[in-house]
């Protein structure tokens, strides 16, 4: 019942896009929309002898998104149609978030799993070395290469989003919710985050997302907080109060689009798609990449991944079967209330 219900309003919205712009002005603002995506040619390998190398796509075993967010903190966008400095500076910028966003083959299920910025692993070309420095010396194909190397998950399609394109979505739907479960000092920024509900508008969902500092569990909280504003943005977007409001789609759409890079394979088509596809999620499950904990690599504090975790993870998203893994291992990270 809550599946339809979630159709029926991306149904209704449609429809009064629909007769608000008539066919020829619907035509116009889907064009414009996609002038706005911006596609990097070379985000995925694309030689032959680099495809060779690469998971073999398997028909029937769903699709996987490598999601990554920059820690440039750039005054100018740095994705989107608005981007005015670079996405990737070699040797300059690491990726601040990584994460693999499976949707299953039936479309009623998603595994999300981040893989931790200082995960120390194997990088082709350049040896051992923290997993977000392959973004800084490769961009968006070293940073596949080396995920694939790691999971044998075959990704087939990138997506960067800056920090202000975020808070542009946040924004877009009016605020998200998020619960807190004590009380935490940012004490980097003087934000008291009390124990309880926030709504958040889009600069206090940025805030939320980048303390680093004074979380207990340091990194994996961090990453317990990107999930859970993910999983808020995602609940709110697919709520009736914004899929049957003509204005908050339009702004949401353009919000997105907007602040968006992704791989030239994906079509302003496919984005709506897995916006209805979202819609029937009967549920979805957060990951953090397993690990055995931290240490030091000559200066560097790194973490280690569990090889023989992370690989029974990675067997379970490539084969489509995220939801068998859950039900023999027990559920991932709980998002509903963090640190």
């Amino acid at each position: 019942m809550r599946r339809f219900r979630r159709l029926l309003w991306i149904s209704l919205a449609s429809l009064v896009l629909l007769g608000v712009l008539g066919t020829g002005g619907l035509f116009i603002y889907q064009s414009s929309l996609d002038s706005d995506i911006v596609r990097l040619p070379q985000a995925l390998p694309t030689s032959q002898e680099e495809e060779k190398q690469r998971p073999q796509p398997k028909p029937g075993h769903g699709e996987t998104w490598l999601l990554v967010g920059s820690d440039r903190r750039a005054d100018a966008a740095t994705t989107g149609d608005g981007a005015k400095a670079a996405l990737w500076v070699p040797g300059s910028q690491r990726t601040d978030t990584i994460m693999l966003a499976h949707l299953s083959e039936d479309r009623k299920h998603a595994a999300v799993v981040s893989i931790p910025r200082d995960s120390w692993v194997t990088i082709p070309g350049r040896g051992r070395a923290k997993i977000n420095a392959a973004f800084s010396w490769g961009g968006p194909a070293l940073l596949i290469k080396t995920i694939e190397s790691l999971t044998g998950i075959r990704i087939d399609h990138y997506a960067a989003i800056d920090f202000k394109g975020f808070a542009a979505a946040v924004d877009a739907v009016d605020g998200v919710d998020v619960e807190v479960a004590k009380t935490v000092r940012d004490t980097n920024s003087g934000t008291t985050w009390t124990a309880g509900r926030h709504h958040l508008n889009g600069e206090q969902a940025l805030l939320f997302v980048r303390q680093r500092y004074n979380l207990p569990g340091g990194d994996f909280d961090r990453i317990k907080r990107q999930q859970a504003l993910l999983k808020a943005l995602s609940d709110r977007t697919l709520s009736a109060g914004t899929l049957t409001d003509p204005a908050k789609v339009d702004g949401l759409l353009r919000s997105i689009t907007k602040a968006t890079t992704v791989d030239d394979g994906v079509t302003l088509e496919m984005l709506r798609s897995r916006l209805i596809d979202l819609a029937e999620l009967d549920a979805s499950d957060y990951f953090t990449m397993p690990t055995r904990g931290t240490g030091m690599e000559g200066a560097q504090s790194v973490v280690y991944l569990d090889s023989s975790k992370t690989r029974a993870l990675s067997e379970a998203i490539k084969a489509d079967r995220a939801r068998e893994y859950v039900k023999k291992t027990g559920p991932g990270n709980s998002v509903d209330a963090v640190r």
